[in-house]
């Protein structure tokens, strides 16, 4: 995707896999195309917006009654924007408490003058419904906003044509009391973790399963057979990282810097990120999973518990799945030409 111009530079988190990759979407019959082709209405144009959030103070991201969700929030921004009521579709669900780093949706929009009603415009221009949509974000809570928008065909579902789906978890390791700027954004491990156990266990779970072992009761999936093609653990930085006197001493000259990778982190908790990443996954399936990583980096299960636990094809088995405030979703990806 061509990055739009402007005087702010807009993150660009759409991922686009190769045109000539094949999809395995069904092809629709001559029927089915005559149908979408009468319901299909000409003036409205169909955008694909990728967004990131904070989800601590969201209710999930569908919209339910009384409660503040990202589909109530991000609807009443566009009415706000275009004067007219919205339907918007996302390309995946996140529960209360869990964040996205980019989450994308689906909105057609028909551009109407506000000042000669009943007059049709042309569409807006990508940058412009980001800018707009992004101005009435900011006068919420501030804890969504729009990083990405492109033009897309009215027969293109934000889920349903979505290639590959990305989520990370962040755990935090060691017994120091967890930083209050970390509330709510990673599960906090008192104990010392395993990585290499859990790495194992990664193994075992990775590939074509019957996941009905983490698969939560009220999935609405027709089948639990999943392909995990990713699944593995990686020690990164803290965040938020500062750096101590000695640290800074280093870069108090061009003479004297040196590479970043160079500064070791103050000794408090060692983070981990958990990364799974599938085409679609089941009803709370990567936070039953990271439950289990878990239990076997504490040295509660080993990596052949977790073979038995795969096995057992019974959510029962598994351990009590992570909570929700650690769990981002990081990416989605389509085919778009």
């Amino acid at each position: 995707m061509q990055m739009s111009k402007g005087l702010e530079e807009p993150k660009r988190l759409l991922e686009l896999d190769s045109p000539t990759r094949s999809s395995s979407k069904k092809p629709k019959t001559k029927s089915e195309n005559s149908i979408d082709a009468m319901n299909r209405n000409p003036r409205l144009q169909r955008y694909l917006v990728a967004i990131e959030y904070i989800g601590t103070r969201f209710s999930g991201s569908q919209k339910q009654p009384n409660c503040r969700t990202v589909v109530g929030v991000l609807e009443e921004a566009f009415h706000k924007f275009i004067g007219q009521h919205v339907s918007i579709s996302f390309s995946s669900r996140t529960d209360a408490g869990v964040h996205a780093l980019s989450n994308v949706c689906h909105v057609d929009i028909e551009r109407i003058s506000k000042r000669k009603p009943g007059e049709l415009l042309p569409p807006h221009e990508p940058e412009v419904v980001r800018r707009a949509v992004n101005h009435f974000l900011q006068k919420n809570e501030g804890d969504i906003m729009v990083i990405d928008v492109r033009c897309t065909s009215t027969d293109f579902h934000a889920r349903y044509d979505a290639r590959e789906r990305i989520y990370f978890y962040r755990l935090l390791s060691g017994p120091t009391l967890l930083s209050t700027f970390e509330k709510d954004r990673v599960w906090h491990i008192p104990e010392e973790l395993d990585v290499v156990a859990m790495q194992k266990a990664c193994q075992i779970l990775v590939g074509h399963h019957d996941f009905s072992s983490f698969r939560a009761a009220g999935c609405q999936a027709n089948s639990p057979i999943r392909t995990l093609d990713e699944l593995n653990v990686t020690e990164v930085l803290p965040c938020p990282y500062f750096p101590s006197s000695a640290e800074r001493q280093q870069f108090d000259s061009l003479e004297n810097a040196s590479p970043l990778n160079s500064c070791m982190p103050r000794k408090r908790q060692r983070c981990f990120v958990i990364t799974a990443r599938a085409r679609s996954f089941l009803y709370h399936q990567v936070r039953l999973l990271v439950g289990v990583l878990k239990s076997v980096g504490t040295g509660d299960l080993t990596p052949d518990d977790v073979k038995r636990i795969l096995e057992a094809k019974n959510v029962n088995a598994a351990s009590p799945k992570a909570p929700a405030c650690g769990l981002y979703l990081g990416h989605v990806k389509y085919d778009l030409p």
